[in-house]
Formats: structure tokens, C-alpha cells, sequence
């Protein structure tokens, strides 16, 4: 058995040509180039998805006082108000130093204690049934409170805009990766070709039809390109677990968020890439062929 496997035949294809150890090289650097906009486009929709649902649970109210009341019952009468409305799980008000707290990253301390703020009731709305803008507006009409009720609308239309616009990019990426290993892989395929004549010539006169010699070149392409896809993709995978690791309960950030499905979502980059690379290569040397003929 052993002596078999050492005297197995040399490929009928000589593997010296036609530059095989850089195209294994860029593919691998490319589908793990591919596999990191991958996980990018994920993680940007999972992002934008919890930002929104975190968005669409809450409401924010700004009340205005009447004459002769204070800013702080104002306040209180419209967060007892709201918490009445059905679809409203809590409502309370936003004390001074909780507004404080918000700014102070932005302005810093220097303004804040005379600076006026204006009094806001935070709303909590129920996930499954939450109350509309025009619900909590009438309701705070209905008991003479002046306000004026953020749905938070604006801004959650804006996140998943943005969200959108980075996933466009990373899915784009990821094509713009493939399409590049493809074109490598028919260049490597025309090199071979061109180092290889008399190897084709002398298929040729043995009776080797097109498209079985084609099939040699699409068979070597294939396995090389499977064998690189599967170093970047495991590449690409060492990288995400690291991230997942050290980030935590977040991934890397909270706006970044890696989850470890992600490391399963690459397993079948080798696959794919092998799938173009055998496409790529039997399209070109039938190409080739017959313009030979």
C-alpha cells in the first residue's frame, strides 16, 4: 500500500506553471478579506435592528408649563397622565441630574448649572402593542398638559437608513472579492494554458477532447482554490472568536456587534470560492481551446 501511494503518477498537468503558490496566496488573503465584510454586513444589520427595537419601545415628551406652574409639576401631571394610556408599560420624569447626565459628555460641567433644561418625561412603551405618538398627544390634550411627544421616528429612520447604506457596502465588498478571485484564478488558468502548449498539443493528438482537457484545469483550480478559501476562511474565523472574546457580552462595541453564529456563517466561503474558481477556469480554457482550433 505504501509503495503504491510513493509511486503514484506526476499529474499529467505539470504543477511547477503557471504560478499556483501566489494564486493559493491572494485567494486566501482575498476570502478572508471577504469573510471580515461578511461579518461586517452582519453585524451592521444586527446592530441597526437592535438600535431600532430599543428606538420604537420608548418615547420621549417634552412638557411645558402653564402659567403659574411649575416645570416639575407640569411634569409629574403628564408622566401620571401617560401612564394611564393603554400601550404605556411606565412613564416618569426626567429629574435634572439624570438631563445633567446626558449632557455632560457633550458640553461638559462648565455650563450645566445655568444652563435651562427642559422638562422631559421618559415613556416606556409595551413591546408588543406600544402606544402611537398621536395616542399619548391626545391623551396628554385630553388633561390640558401642553407637550409636545417624540416617537423617536426621525431617528430610528435614520439608523436603519445608515445601517442599510453599510450593509450595501460590505455585501458589495464581499462581491467585489469574489469577482477578484475570479479574475485571478482565469489569469492563472490563461498563464498555465500559455506555459502548458505542448502538454495540450499532445492531449489534443491523443484524442483528449476540449472539454476534457478543460476539465484538468477546472479540477486544479478548484482544489487550490478550495484548499486557500478554507486557510483565509479559518483565518477570518480565528479573528472573529478573538473579537467575540475579548469584547464581551457586545462582541467588539455595542454599534460593532459579533455574535459567534458568525464563525458557522463562514464555513461555507471555501465552497463557494472553489465554486467560482471552477467556473472561472472551465470558461477560460474552453475559451482558450478554441480559439487554439
Amino acid at each position: 500500500m505504501i509503495g503504491r501511494l510513493l509511486n503514484r503518477r506526476d499529474p499529467i498537468l505539470p504543477r511547477e506553471a503557471g504560478g499556483e503558490p501566489w494564486l493559493a496566496a491572494v485567494i486566501a488573503v482575498l476570502c478572508f478579506l471577504a469573510c471580515l465584510s461578511a461579518v461586517g454586513a452582519l453585524s451592521a444589520d444586527r446592530a441597526a435592528h437592535g438600535w431600532a427595537r430599543s428606538l420604537r419601545a420608548e418615547a420621549t415628551v417634552q412638557v411645558r408649563p402653564r402659567v403659574g406652574e411649575t416645570g416639575a409639576a407640569a411634569a409629574a401631571r403628564a408622566a401620571e397622565t401617560l401612564g394611564g394610556v393603554t400601550g404605556v408599560a411606565e412613564a416618569e420624569v426626567l429629574d435634572r441630574k439624570e438631563a445633567e447626565a446626558l449632557l455632560r459628555p457633550w458640553i461638559g460641567d462648565a455650563v450645566l448649572p445655568d444652563l435651562p433644561l427642559p422638562w422631559l418625561v421618559t415613556v416606556r412603551l409595551d413591546r408588543d402593542q406600544p402606544a402611537s405618538a398621536v395616542s399619548l398627544s391626545r391623551a396628554l390634550a385630553t388633561a390640558g398638559v401642553d407637550a409636545t411627544v417624540d416617537d423617536h421616528s426621525l431617528w430610528r429612520g435614520e439608523v436603519e437608513r445608515s445601517a442599510g447604506l453599510i450593509t450595501a457596502l460590505a455585501i458589495a465588498a464581499f462581491l467585489l472579492t469574489g469577482g477578484a478571485a475570479g479574475a485571478a484564478v482565469v489569469y492563472a488558468t490563461r498563464a498555465g494554458m500559455a506555459a502548458q502548449g505542448e502538454v495540450i498539443e499532445t492531449l489534443s493528438l491523443n484524442g483528449a477532447s476540449d472539454s476534457r482537457i478543460a476539465g484538468l484545469y477546472q479540477r486544479r483550480y478548484a482544489l487550490l482554490a478550495a484548499g486557500a478559501g478554507a486557510a483565509g476562511a479559518i483565518a477570518a474565523m480565528g479573528l472573529v472568536a478573538l473579537l467575540r472574546f475579548l469584547g464581551g457580552s457586545d462582541g467588539v462595541t455595542p454599534a460593532l456587534p459579533v455574535a459567534w453564529t458568525d464563525i458557522l456563517i463562514l464555513s461555507p466561503c471555501p465552497l463557494i470560492v472553489a465554486t467560482v474558481a471552477l467556473v472561472a477556469a472551465r470558461f477560460t480554457a474552453l475559451a482558450r481551446l478554441k480559439g487554439r482550433g
